[in-house]
Formats: C-alpha cells, structure tokens, sequence
C-alpha cells in the first residue's frame, strides 16, 4: 500500500470516528436517596418530586429509576395527572426498583396507582429536552413577542443525583473502525 493511501485511509478513518454516532445516557433515581415516596406533609413537600425534576436535565434515551415498597408507578395523560386518577395509563410497574426509558422529547406524567398517595404529593412531570443538532447556520430570527426565556439546551443536561452514565457505540460502526484500525495499522 502507498503512503498516499495510507494518508488517506488514515484520515478516513480518524474523520469516521469524530463524527460516528455515539450516545450518552444518563440513569437517574427518582427521589434522590428518598426515592419514590409519599411526601411527609403535603404543605412543606407538596411538590418535592416536581422539584427534584427542575433540578435536573432529561434527555432522550436517558433512564429514571423508581424505588420504592409496597407502591407503584404509572405514566398517564395529562389530563389523568391533574386528577390523580388514571383509567388508561401508558405505563404501569409495582416490582419496586422500576426503570423507565425517556424514549422521546417531551413531557412525561408520573403517578403513584396506589390510592391517595398521589392527592399527597406522589407525582412528578419530566420534560425531556429536544435533541441537539448540529448548527449549520445560525438559528431563524423569531418574529414572536414571547417574553419567556429559551429553553437551556440539550448540552445542559445535569449528571446531579445521577446513578450512572454509559456510552453506546452502534455496534456495526465500532466494528466498521476496528477493520479499518486495523487495515491501517497492519500494513505499516
């Protein structure tokens, strides 16, 4: 093989992995160390869980741990979170240490099924942010006379009360750069 193609090839390969998909995700558990509780007193905790949410930045393919005893967890429509009622809900574990995948950009609605435990305080709202794109130019400039801040964006996504985060490699992409390492690598 030539130096010229070498060159090359070892430019295509190190092209390939800056801009190779790579996903981070990030496990968080709901509560922090309380985990998925009924609130002591609905006056000093009334929105403890919405609150522990706002401290923290969701993303699409992160994961929200639920712990808890003798309870469970539902996601409903929002129509059914400000009820406190679910008849239909999206979602529904009772095993105690439940995982919940944020599988898309929006609003998410948490209950506890168990009666009266979500008139005390057991429910939550996530927002997951949008997905970050790459800035080809800059953004249109908006006509709106909206006085509301912008949302922080995806890259502001916060790690606090985290269990974990994890990177995933699409498989047939670490394989396409291992052959290529190797290709290049193999024949100096």
């Amino acid at each position: 093989m030539s130096q010229l193609n070498k060159i090359v090839l070892l430019t295509v390969l190190v092209s390939f992995y800056m801009f190779s998909s790579c996903v981070s995700s990030t496990e968080f558990e709901v509560g922090g160390d309380d985990g998925w509780i009924v609130p002591q007193s609905n006056k000093t905790h009334g929105d403890v869980f919405n609150q522990w949410a706002s401290h923290n930045r969701f993303k699409v393919d992160d994961t929200i741990r639920f712990k808890y005893n003798k309870d469970s967890v539902l996601v409903v429509s929002e129509d059914e979170y400000k009820i406190c009622k679910a008849t239909k809900p999206q979602f529904y574990s009772n095993n105690e240490d439940t995982v919940f995948k944020l599988d898309r950009p929006g609003l998410f609605y948490f209950i506890s099924g168990i009666s009266g435990h979500c008139e005390k305080g057991q429910k939550m709202i996530i927002k997951v942010m949008e997905t970050e794109s790459m800035p080809d130019s800059p953004p249109p400039s908006s006509t709106s006379s909206s006085s509301s801040p912008p949302s922080p964006p995806a890259s502001a996504h916060k790690k606090s009360n985290a269990l974990k985060t994890t990177v995933h490699f699409i498989s047939s992409c670490f394989v396409v750069f291992a052959i290529m390492a190797i290709s290049v690598f193999g024949l100096v």
